[in-house]
């Protein structure tokens, strides 16, 4: 990141730089209000229309420290000499935003230090300015690789690796778990900015538009495309004819709408916020076949029928309906998307925030109702339709250990993914697909597709 040019503040009163009040805003909004750090940057830069080299600085300011965080927080621990908690919340964010300009921004340490001062006087009150001033001024000691080494003591092995990447130890052994050796390099993809992935919504859109407007077409998904900018300056994606879309979220789409499956409608199970729904509709809708969508949140709901929204009336119903309580009849639908709800260690990348939102302790909530929610995507296919059980999240306990228990009931047999995406290298995890960011510059999808036995019982 090239350093913004830092304006002196008058004599005798602080003067807020506007970038560094959106990122503090935004850490304020996650922390105290359990926000998505993506989705409360985006209103705040809107609302504030900083220009793009501000808006720039406060998405890597807020990002990055979000990313940084458990680690900013040992080191602003070991700087202070005591516990964070015994700071206000506020102070707290306002220190690990001095940490990452400090540590992991090219800003100079007295404009650090004098801006993030300024900041903490008018976001929180004058009284913090002298401990903020003094634990900063510790922190700007060491460089990071200085602090790392202080912090991490007699910690070696993958604790090591985790702590030096900047994740917690849980999501380094899950991560381990599946790739091996493998583990550091998708660590550190982790903390790489995404891209921003458009795709087409078929029958709307073709992606020769968005080559034409400056992307670049994504390597693997026919429907993508890569664009460098704000998505809304294009006038597709403002009319919902083009949406903002991971191309790994494409491709298990893509691998639904390939398997061989009987003629007849298709069920998005858990549709919000309704991107990989638009998708789906555009393919069902050219196999002639009808969609249902249904979410059993109904604000949800409305999201989905708003990514729905440009195309025009057919065969198409969106519903807020529970999806371990179906609202239709059993053996309805030749294509079941169930895309569950996860733990998203798989987009670690876009939501810097998760990792350390999340705790592991969350999949004895999560897994029991993946499982309900697959079991009712066996149940509510035709003999011979197909289920797609994806995640965003390439956990064990999530993916092969929920498909293996309900591939034990028998009513269901095992597609190999990987064959229906052919053009997607390395992407085999055994018969499943297992996307990774840093070999296919996706979000970490996992999908797996059952077809429902011809003669299991249809109740």
């Amino acid at each position: 990141m090239t350093q913004r040019p830092r304006t002196d503040r008058p004599r005798g009163r602080r003067r807020t730089d506007p970038a560094r009040r959106v990122a503090y805003d935004t850490l304020r909004a996650v922390h105290a209000a359990d926000g998505y750090a993506n989705l409360v940057l985006s209103d705040l830069l809107a609302e504030r229309r900083l220009d793009p080299r501000d808006a720039a600085f406060a998405t890597e300011l807020a990002h990055g420290t979000l990313r940084r965080e458990g680690t900013y927080d040992r080191i602003l621990v070991r700087a202070s000499g005591r516990g964070l908690d015994t700071l206000q919340p506020a102070v707290v964010d306002v220190l690990r935003l001095g940490a990452h300009q400090l540590l992991g921004m090219r800003v100079p340490t007295h404009a650090a230090v004098g801006a993030t001062v300024d900041l903490a006087a008018a976001a929180v009150g004058e009284r913090v300015t002298g401990v903020v001033n003094a634990v900063l001024r510790k922190v700007a000691a060491q460089d990071l690789e200085g602090w790392l080494d202080d912090v991490a003591g007699g910690v070696t092995g993958l604790e090591a690796l985790a702590l030096r990447a900047h994740h917690p130890a849980w999501i380094a052994r899950a991560f381990e778990e599946v790739l091996g050796d493998e583990t550091g390099a998708a660590l550190d993809a982790d903390n790489a900015s995404p891209r921003t992935t458009l795709v087409v919504r078929p029958g709307l859109y073709e992606r020769a538009g968005l080559v034409a407007a400056g992307a670049v077409p994504t390597p693997y998904s026919p429907y993508g495309a890569v664009w460098t900018g704000n998505p809304t300056d294009l006038e597709p994606v403002r009319d919902g004819r083009v949406g903002v879309q991971d191309e790994g979220s494409q491709l298990v789409v893509l691998a639904l709408s390939r398997v061989p499956a009987p003629a007849g409608p298709w069920l998005d199970l858990c549709a919000g916020p309704g991107g990989k729904t638009a998708l789906l509709a555009g393919l069902a809708a050219a196999a002639g076949d009808p969609l249902l969508a249904a979410e059993r949140q109904p604000h949800r709901a409305r999201l989905v029928r708003s990514a729905l929204r440009a195309y025009p009336e057919g065969p198409r119903l969106v519903v807020a309906a529970d999806g371990t309580r179906p609202a239709w009849a059993p053996a309805t639908f030749a294509r079941v998307l169930a895309d569950v709800p996860c733990t998203g260690l798989g987009a670690l990348r876009r939501r810097p925030e998760a990792r350390w939102r999340r705790r592991e302790s969350d999949l004895a909530d999560l897994v029991p109702l993946q499982l309900a929610l697959l079991r009712t995507a066996v149940a509510s296919a035709t003999p011979g339709g197909a289920v797609a059980y994806v995640t965003c999240s390439p956990h064990r306990a999530e993916t092969e250990q929920v498909v293996a228990e309900v591939l034990a009931e028998g009513d269901v047999e095992v597609v190999d993914v990987p064959a229906l995406l052919p053009e997607v290298p390395d992407a085999a995890r055994g018969p499943y697909l297992q996307l990774w960011p840093q070999r296919h510059g996706t979000d970490a999808m996992f999908c797996a597709i059952l077809r429902r036995r011809a003669g299991a019982d249809p109740r």
